[in-house]
């Protein structure tokens, strides 16, 4: 069984106020097309600006990661709030951390 890279994702906007859920094979190129997008409002992303990674989980299987996806997509912003914390409570923003 051959092994890749998937991420499940969380991104926000700069004042901290919505949460974007994502499953992407290349994080670096997921985040400079939200980043892109920002001000577009034919996006969610794009829309509310959300570009900042804030939380990330890594897969090697793509149901995996489709399962942990649609997992927490179902959460209330609360649980989402203290998953992102349990890694990052400063809610720093992790874009230049994963950068190539």
């Amino acid at each position: 069984m051959w092994n890749y890279n998937f991420y499940i994702y969380i991104t926000t906007n700069p004042a901290k106020t919505v949460l974007y859920v994502g499953l992407t094979n290349n994080l670096n190129v997921r985040l400079a097309q939200h980043y892109e997008n920002r001000g577009k409002p034919g996006t969610f992303t794009g829309k509310y600006f959300c570009y900042n990674l804030v939380y990330f989980e890594h897969f090697s299987h793509i149901q995996q990661a489709i399962d942990r996806e649609k997992e927490i997509k179902k959460w209330r912003r609360e649980k989402k709030n203290k998953l992102i914390e349990s890694t990052n409570p400063g809610w720093r923003f992790l874009n230049k951390d994963i950068e190539d």
